[in-house]
């Protein structure tokens, strides 16, 4: 080979430079979307066998005429809705539902806002009292409910309610008597209270710390401090926090059953001023009258009005509106 050849050749390799390993294949666990269904598969997996089926097959049970049975074959279109919405005991129990969460809603609100700028203005002690408020969020309602039952309010001397009453000279009160409807309200409220307080005021102080210090600071400059600075800009800076407390609160209202199944439960059934919905569908789904197509039927007209009243609290309130 000639000298200018060689040197072409080489200038021509320089030019190309080394030589390039051959891609390799891919392999299937490479695969993004693969990994994103193995995490997240069993969640929806799960999702879809206790949340998703059930409720498929309530709407369907909810057009037939399903008495002691699963799997009926009559069809009866709206008739259990008919049913249902023209009996008096269901309406009775949304009454209930109504007076239960006229109180309860805004009394939880008030409460955990409060607390939250409590413990936020604290400067000592913060994270112990923010854990002992929070620490019966852990409980059981069914454990919660049975202590107020039958060792707080247990309509006895012994009690520690009258305990306490006796202490100051007073009778004690039959806490429990359907004969005295306020006072029974007292012990489901009470032990609503103290399991969910909690939980808001967490939700609350989350949304304080992320408030701007120097709003304050230049607040402070013009005099607004105290209540008008809590005015004027910490609850404006929570709206949105608070609307989604407020539609939580809304909704774990409307599935109050616990504390009043727990509490409330006598031999003679519950009386129509104790009962809200879900008990009496539960009575007439589960009970002794296993109709579980009026029961499905009861229960998507709850649904709906859950979301109706989340939708019209949440147009009332902004939600989604930036608290800017």
């Amino acid at each position: 080979m000639s000298a200018p050849a060689a040197a072409s050749d080489s200038a021509g390799a320089a030019r190309s430079g080394p030589a390039r390993p051959a891609p390799s294949r891919r392999r299937w666990t490479d695969n993004p979307h693969l990994w994103f269904w193995v995490f997240v598969g069993p969640f929806f997996l799960g999702l879809a066998i206790f949340v998703l089926i059930p409720i498929g097959w309530s709407i369907w049970l909810s057009f037939y005429n399903a008495h002691n049975t699963v799997t009926p074959t009559e069809f009866v279109g709206f008739d259990n809705y008919r049913a249902m919405l023209g009996d008096p005991a269901f309406r009775s129990s949304l009454v209930t539902f109504v007076v239960f969460a006229a109180f309860i809603v805004p009394t939880t609100f008030v409460i955990s806002l409060g607390l939250a700028v409590l413990l936020e203005a604290t400067s000592w002690g913060r994270a112990f009292f923010r854990s002992v408020f929070f620490l019966p969020v852990a409980c059981s309602y069914v454990v919660a409910a049975l202590i107020w039952r039958h060792g707080i309010f247990t309509g006895i001397s012994s009690g520690l309610a009258n305990t306490v009453l006796g202490w100051v000279g007073l009778d004690p009160v039959p806490w429990l008597s359907v004969v005295h409807p306020p006072w029974y309200w007292l012990v489901i409220t009470t032990v609503r209270l103290w399991l969910q307080v909690g939980f808001y005021m967490v939700l609350f102080l989350a949304a304080l710390q992320r408030i701007p210090r120097h709003l304050y600071e230049a607040a402070a400059l013009d005099g607004a401090t105290g209540w008008k600075a809590f005015r004027y800009i910490t609850f404006p800076q929570l709206r949105t926090t608070s609307t989604a407390v407020l539609m939580l609160l809304l909704v774990n209202a409307f599935q109050a059953f616990d504390e009043f199944y727990n509490i409330l439960a006598t031999p003679g059934g519950y009386p129509p001023y104790a009962r809200p919905p879900l008990i009496y569908l539960y009575n007439i789904a589960l009970g002794s009258v296993q109709d579980f197509g009026n029961g499905s039927a009861g229960a998507v007209i709850l649904t709906l009005l859950i979301a109706v009243f989340a939708l019209v609290q949440g147009k009332l309130t902004g939600l989604g509106r930036s608290e800017s």
